[in-house]
This record gives C-alpha cells, structure tokens and sequence, in this order.
C-alpha cells in the first residue's frame, strides 16, 4: 500500500513538472512555483517512504545516528522551503488579483528565479544551523526510536546530553520559519479575499476565489499539521 503511494506521489508530480516544461502556455509564474512544489513533494516523500519501504521489506529497521541525522536535515530542509514555497505562491496570487495591472512588471521570470533559489537555500540554512547543535548530543542511551522516521523530538529523546537548549533552538527555529511565512501568506490571502468581496459581479467574485480556494485547502492542512506537531507545548 506504501509503496502504491509512494509511487502515485512521485508518477503525479513528475507528470506535472514535464508538462509545466513542455507546455509554452505554462511558463508563468503560478506554474512556475506550481513546478517547484512538485519537485518539492517529490523529495519530500523519499526522504522517508524510500527507507520505510526497505525496513518493511527486509524486516531490518536499523539505521545509524549519521543517517538519522542525514534524514531529519533533507526531511526539514524541505519542509521549511515549502514553507516559504506557500507563502511565495500567495504572494503571486495576490499580485494576480489584488494588482493585476503591475503584475506583469512585479512578478517576472527573473524575480522568480531569484525568489525560488532564495526559498531553497533559507530551507538548507536553517536545518543546517539546527543539525549542527544537535549533531554535538552524545546518543549512548536507548537505541530505538519510537517512530518511522528520524524527526526531532524521537531523536532528542535517545540523547545522553541535556537537551533543553537544542528544544528550545528547536522551537525557536520553527516559530521563525514557520510563522513568519504563515503570517505573510494569512495576510497575503485577506487581502485577495478583501479584493474579491469588493468584485460587484458574482461570475467575477467566483473566478477569481476558484484560483486560491484550492491554495487555501492545502495551507489549512499542511499548517495546521506543523502546529499541532511541532508548536504546542507538551
């Protein structure tokens, strides 16, 4: 069934990424970013799935503390890029609608490209900063990690060392490249949903809340997940 999944996961968004590609009527921004979170998803997924396959297959569940700490960099590196990913595609939704005038001069190809390698390289520097304090934590306790991957707090959780500082780097970490993208995408959409109530016809209020409804769906799950997991106290 895992394997089923993962391979749907990586067959969809490769489909996605070659007619973004082939498709001349594609090249623009929305579908640019749209790329980008296919490619993400597409890494995000075998982070994980690749090394739960095999455990499930051979029946060995072992992994060393490197590769743990190999996994949590890529599986967090990514998920703070899609992060700034999402605010990113709300920033361009909202230039779309709220600006549409300026929206050709704001948002082109150039600033794309810059924009999207500045959200890939903050993801890798944050992760990075994080990885490096917890790589200095002595493991010499329980080896097994009550999880299917290596995330943080499983992993924490086997140390030696007093760990209070790393979880309080961790929450702080997650709180700024968390919600600050959070917050920049919340406002973004307030304004786009400011600008369509003000849309006098129904066919237009309509038009434009189908190109961000779908937006919307996937930050609410994808946010509210982190939040749960990662922000609320124990």
């Amino acid at each position: 069934m895992f394997q089923m999944i993962y391979m749907a996961t990586v067959a969809g968004n490769t489909l996605i990424v070659v007619l973004i590609v082939a498709d001349q009527h594609l090249h623009t921004p929305m579908y640019f970013f749209l790329g980008n979170l296919s490619c993400l998803e597409t890494c995000y997924t075998s982070t994980i799935l690749p090394r739960l396959l095999a455990s499930l297959l051979t029946g060995d569940r072992t992994i060393s503390v490197s590769g743990c700490i190999i996994q949590l960099h890529f599986f967090g590196s990514l998920a703070c890029t899609e992060c700034y990913l999402l605010a990113a595609m709300s920033y361009d939704r909202y230039l779309a609608i709220c600006k549409p005038l300026h929206y050709s001069t704001l948002m082109n190809i150039r600033f794309c490209l810059q924009l999207a390698a500045g959200l890939w390289l903050i993801g890798c520097l944050a992760t990075a900063i994080f990885v490096l304090f917890l790589s200095q934590l002595i493991f010499c306790g329980p080896n097994e990690i009550d999880h299917f991957y290596c995330d943080v707090i499983p992993l924490m959780e086997l140390s030696c060392s007093d760990t209070h500082q790393v979880i309080l780097l961790d929450f702080i970490l997650v709180s700024v490249f968390t919600l600050s993208p959070f917050l920049l995408t919340m406002t973004s959409h307030v304004c786009i949903i400011a600008t369509i109530l003000r849309i006098p016809s129904t066919t237009g209020r309509q038009k434009a809340f189908s190109t961000c409804s779908s937006h919307l769906i996937l930050l609410t799950i994808f946010y509210g997940s982190i939040m749960i997991v990662y922000l609320l106290p124990k």
